[in-house]
């Protein structure tokens, strides 16, 4: 192996920080004294019931379903109640999130119980009104003339930061600006700028390289959008040894998105592999049959197949089912 293969795989043993697979909101804020702390999850099961009682005061009878929604503007997923006629997948309404109180898209019920606990559960406002909609278009066209302000202002102070999306909170005289850089940012004078220009409530919120894939979207190396973006921004960690156990290529190219961080589908196949490795031997183990002594070069769960190699060059291909453990050792079985 070269050293900067080595250097490639170090690099990409950082993978993903936190639990839900993404990177963490590293949030700064200019006069916004009431930001909302984002949710948290510790992994434990929890039952609907036990998430609703957790809401403040009895507004909401313990019965009341339980929604996924979707962020619209950062593609976040929430939890929230509505006790009112059942929300249809799609359906837009108004939530309190953690930027303040704007749209979401229903994702679906929870049925049964949570997989996971969810530190705060919203209350859904109401169902978003033609008004609501008319205006959250209006403030789209809003978004794309703030994006180009807020650009030119950049580039007048000549400050280190990529602008990656602008929105204008559908309740609240506040705009929000994503963005990334390498280092922290000042941006004190830039925040002036544009309150003297918008006349509104102004919130920077610096992210992450993921953050900002789940945001923007596109598609990955599959053809299909980006997992963060499509499915969940609660994706499981990545580690380099996913790659690994599922004999994928170590080449950083093959085995990273677009984001340049280690693809989120490593973990969905992780688990299978994982388990069948625990019962066949690895690879490097030497078996003696036949009078021969075999070492084993690869193995292949997905197909279930063993490849040996003979101290003469032969070569042999076997079924995982020839493979006994026996008194600490692997024998061949006839």
């Amino acid at each position: 192996m070269t050293k900067s293969t080595e250097k490639e795989q170090e690099k990409m043993r950082d993978t993903n920080a936190g639990g839900d697979g993404s990177d963490d909101m590293q949030n700064e804020y200019a006069g916004n004294d009431d930001v909302l702390p984002a949710e948290g999850a510790d992994g434990a099961e929890t039952n609907v019931t036990d998430v609703i009682c957790g809401l403040d005061g009895d507004a909401v009878p313990s019965e009341a379903p339980v929604y996924q929604l979707c962020i619209a503007c950062s593609n976040e997923i929430i939890y929230a109640v509505y006790d009112g006629d059942e929300l249809k997948p799609g359906t837009m309404a108004l939530v309190p999130t953690r930027y303040g109180m704007d749209l979401a898209r229903v994702s679906g019920k929870i049925c049964g119980r949570m997989r996971q606990n969810i530190s705060k559960v919203a209350l859904v406002e109401r169902v978003a009104s033609a008004s609501d909609l008319e205006k959250e278009k209006n403030n789209r066209l809003k978004e794309a003339e703030a994006f180009d302000i807020c650009k030119r202002k950049i580039a007048e102070r000549n400050i280190e930061m990529k602008l990656i999306a602008v929105h204008y909170l559908l309740e609240e005289p506040k705009i929000l600006f994503f963005f990334t850089a390498d280092n922290r940012v000042d941006f004190r004078e830039l925040v002036k700028d544009l309150v003297s220009v918008f006349k509104a409530r102004i919130e920077l919120r610096q992210i992450g390289i993921r953050d900002e894939a789940r945001i923007t979207g596109g598609l990955g190396g599959c053809g299909r959008p980006f997992c963060c973006h499509s499915i969940s921004d609660k994706l499981k960690p990545v580690a380099i040894k996913m790659a690994k156990e599922q004999n994928l290529s170590l080449n950083s190219m093959k085995i990273s998105g677009p984001c340049g961080r280690l693809l989120c589908c490593l973990a969905y196949e992780y688990g299978f592999y994982a388990e069948e490795r625990r019962n066949l031997p690895g690879e490097g183990v030497k078996i003696t049959s036949g009078g021969t002594l075999w070492k084993i070069t690869e193995v292949n769960p997905l197909l279930g197949k063993i490849t040996l190699v003979a101290e003469d060059g032969r070569q042999l291909r076997l079924p995982k089912n020839r493979f006994v453990k026996t008194e600490n050792r692997w024998i061949i079985k006839d």
